[in-house]
């Protein structure tokens, strides 16, 4: 199965409870007119788009109706589609030109953050790319064995002290093993916690420094980890990490098990964010990297040119 088909099926739930109906209503009115786009607004709501995004999805479309004079169903649809590719936005690939160049990875407990960092360190060794992982999540033993175990599966090394360890001191070895082995990428895992904003943002902060004198004028990413199924309550997340990291980009996981894939929309619209990667399994090839022309395609069920 390609992944654009498994995007489809893990996409299935939100198309089902949503995105199938809006294709449904706007077939079945006769006419374009604001009771069609009060519908449309009520079903883009239910996916989780977020009013905010919602309201300004509508008014565009509003606005291309009056200036198009548009009239057919199917016109309607191929603009509404036009739009939501437009607020989704288009994925950017990774930034990782220097050798080694930095990944920092970070999320709270339970989005997924492991697993994410697995994947994509398998997916830059089919490139070609040399990788070393630093498991800088310290607070929890737990989290160091089961990176140990994507990093095995990945096929890449691994740089880990014990638990309670200094998270500070991992990136220290780490980024000293990355020189020494001429790695070109070095994965940072951070703690997951977000009750302290202070201790994140200290943390973050001294990781930060240590990275910049070891490892000097090389490219980083920040990357931040939301849990799809979370909706609304990803974008909190995000605006709260905002706050303690320069995010250059976002990994949406779990996509497969909610119905509020709309939130995808509002997660872009509201942050300015690009998406980098998305997830809809838990296979090592089913996280790839964003293209909102797929993602739109899919949420309609529709083939990858389509639309």
């Amino acid at each position: 199965m390609g992944f654009f088909d498994k995007l489809k099926s893990g996409l299935a739930k939100t198309k089902n409870s949503f995105f199938g109906q809006i294709s449904e209503v706007v077939k079945s009115f006769r006419k374009v007119d604001e009771d069609l786009l009060e519908e449309l607004e009520e079903l883009m709501i239910c996916a989780d788009m977020g009013a905010e995004t919602t309201e300004s999805i509508i008014d565009e479309l509003r606005d291309r109706i009056k200036e198009e004079k548009i009239t057919e169903s199917d016109d309607v649809l191929k603009t509404l589609k036009e739009i939501l590719r437009g607020h989704v936005g288009e994925g950017e690939p990774l930034h990782i030109t220097t050798t080694p160049s930095v990944i920092l990875v970070i999320g709270v407990n339970g989005v997924g953050k492991t697993t994410s960092i697995g994947k994509i360190a398998a997916r830059l060794k089919s490139e070609g790319k040399k990788v070393i992982v630093a498991a800088a999540d310290t607070f929890r033993a737990a989290a160091i064995d089961q990176l140990a175990v994507w990093c095995d599966r990945a096929g890449v090394e691994l740089i880990r002290q014990s638990e309670g360890s200094d998270p500070a001191a991992v990136v220290f070895d780490a980024a000293a093993a990355a020189k020494k082995r001429g790695a070109d990428v070095l994965i940072v895992d951070t703690a997951g916690r977000l009750h302290n904003k202070k201790n994140l943002m200290d943390e973050l902060a001294k990781i930060d420094r240590v990275l910049t004198r070891e490892l000097p004028d090389t490219d980083r990413e920040t990357l931040l980890v939301l849990d799809s199924t979370t909706g609304q309550n990803a974008v909190m997340q995000a605006k709260e990490f905002m706050n303690a990291a320069k995010i250059t980009g976002l990994i949406l996981t779990k996509l497969d098990g909610t119905a509020k894939g709309g939130a995808v929309f509002s997660i872009k619209t509201i942050l300015s964010i690009p998406v980098k990667f998305i997830g809809v399994g838990e296979q090592m090839d089913d996280m790839q990297p964003f293209d909102a022309g797929m993602f739109v395609n899919a949420l309609f069920d529709e083939g990858i040119g389509e639309g």
